[in-house]
């Protein structure tokens, strides 16, 4: 080991493909001497010749000095047998995610470095105790995961497995952050942290649409801009492609012995079947057309208006928020302040986990003229209205042309437990806090994995906080009585902050 910023001189990365390439700018440009090494002939060079490319245009740009530049790629040096990696004081493997396979080469890795040497796996879905049970000394093996790009994605979880030292890992976060990227101690646990939690957004999106709540283009509108995320769901699954996404999903929920939680819908599987992967195939959730989706236009908002309206105060401060938004929109809008509506008058409710039906009987109110209006993230972005099995077209079109007559976005889903915004993030917070009660990493860690790796707006932990745990958890238990489904039984981690009235990072007491 080199010195307490940098433990290491050598690093090896075997596997020289796109996250090889990228792994090796980074030990190269921190200074580090890196071998590649790929059985694939040409390969290693062509990986060599790619990274001094990039680093040449990063130079042009100015983000690179051309001196270190140069310095860099003098660093980067190609080898042609494992024999030639016994300097390494660090492996680096980037290689098929095949469980005999990667044995069988840490096995001869093993027999060939120094005692000392640390050995890491790029792994993104297999068991690092499986790959170092392999190992004479499994106490150097760790998993060291990286996100694609490499260079750009400032995250990367270690992974202890089993029978991992301390010193390990404590090496590799050193390393991590003289990247400039965060390090996460992570624990083998299928998917680790990340992938584990992305399991949730499109997971349970999919069930959603299966159930056929909303279309993929309004799922993915409702998520978008109105929960705050970058890409809809739908849009991810076809950036990433079905090809990948559902076998992860499928090996992530086998992993965990059929936990609910993570059961895939069989929607991907026959999408993938009939070979609807995404964009690289042309056609997905949506057509392709020179690498852009083709969108039907939204239908826009009805010019209809109610005689009246009734605003529930079932749950007071949603019923007063809604209330006023009303009052706030153009035209004179009669708004009822009577406990009973009139015969004519369009009946809005605020549920939160439970449907329109639900929320129409339970307060005894005409099911042909309720509309429930989801309130979890507010009025200020696409608002989404959801109609019970009876709610007549003429109440429908009042709801939309009302609720958009402020140029607000609407839109209009068929009724569901938690129409769609609710089920799918009080899901994304719920494995979350599982994540934290399992001892996967720290609290005060999973946010920024996920937000660093996946790219969501907020953290789990965090998006329960901001929506705060009390109303996710009244949005899971609902769930999870209407529909009897155990995907939705809230999380312990959950459920006791919720009780104490304490922010999801909150860690238990060690004292």
């Amino acid at each position: 080991m080199d010195d307490g910023s940098r433990p290491f001189s050598t690093a090896a990365l075997i596997g020289t493909g796109v996250m090889g390439r990228g792994i090796a700018q980074l030990t190269a440009q921190a200074g580090l001497r890196t071998l590649l090494y790929d059985t694939r002939p040409g390969a290693a060079e062509a990986a060599r010749d790619g990274i001094t490319q990039v680093l040449q245009q990063l130079a042009a740009k100015g983000r690179l000095s051309s001196e270190d530049a140069a310095a860099t790629a003098s660093r980067l040096i190609v080898v042609t047998a494992l024999d030639d990696l016994v300097s390494a004081d660090l492996i680096i493997e980037a290689i098929v995610e095949r469980l005999d396979v990667k044995q069988a080469l840490f096995r001869e890795l093993e027999a060939r470095v120094a005692p000392t040497c640390v050995l890491t796996t790029n792994t993104s879905s297999l068991s690092v105790t499986a790959i170092a049970a392999a190992l004479e000394r499994p106490d150097r093996m760790a998993g060291f995961h990286f996100f694609n790009p490499a260079p750009l994605m400032k995250i990367v979880e270690v992974v202890a497995g089993a029978r991992t030292s301390d010193a390990t890992c404590e090496a590799l976060c050193t390393l991590t952050r003289a990247f400039g990227h965060r390090p996460v101690r992570v624990k083998d646990w299928p998917g680790f942290l990340i992938n584990h939690a992305g399991r949730a957004y499109v997971t349970e999106a999919m069930r959603v649409l299966s159930e056929g709540v909303a279309s993929a283009a309004d799922l993915d509108r409702i998520m978008r801009e109105a929960a705050g995320f970058r890409m809809g769901p739908c849009e991810l699954l076809d950036l990433t492609g079905l090809d990948v996404s559902h076998p992860v999903m499928e090996s992530i929920y086998h992993q965990f012995y059929e936990e609910p939680r993570f059961r895939p819908s069989p929607e991907t599987q026959r999408r993938l079947e009939a070979g609807l992967l995404g964009r690289k195939s042309g056609e997905g959730f949506y057509r392709y057309q020179d690498g852009r989706a083709v969108l039907a236009p939204e239908t826009p908002v009805p010019n209809d208006r109610p005689a009246s309206v009734w605003i529930s105060r079932a749950d007071v401060a949603s019923g007063e928020a809604l209330a006023a938004f009303v009052r706030a929109l153009p035209g004179a809008i009669v708004i009822e302040d009577a406990a009973v509506p009139s015969p004519a008058a369009l009946c809005l409710v605020t549920p939160f986990g439970t449907d329109a039906t639900t929320a129409a009987l339970a307060q005894r109110l005409d099911p042909v003229r309720t509309v429930a209006v989801d309130m979890l993230f507010g009025l200020d972005g696409r608002i989404t209205l959801m109609h019970t099995p009876l709610t007549s077209t003429a109440m429908r079109r009042a709801a939309q042309g009302l609720i958009g007559s402020g140029g607000h976005a609407v839109t209009m889903v068929a009724d569901s437990p938690g129409a769609v915004a609710q089920r799918v993030a009080a899901m994304i917070v719920n494995v979350g806090c599982d994540i934290a009660q399992q001892r996967i990493a720290a609290p005060e860690d999973i946010d920024p994995a996920v937000e660093r790796g996946l790219g969501y707006p907020r953290g789990p932990l965090a998006l329960g906080d901001a929506l705060t745990p009390a109303r996710v958890l009244q949005v899971l238990e609902a769930l999870h009585w209407q529909t009897g489904d155990p995907r939705y039984r809230p999380s312990l981690w959950l459920r006791r902050r919720a009780a104490l009235g304490v922010s999801l990072t909150t860690p238990d007491r060690a004292d």
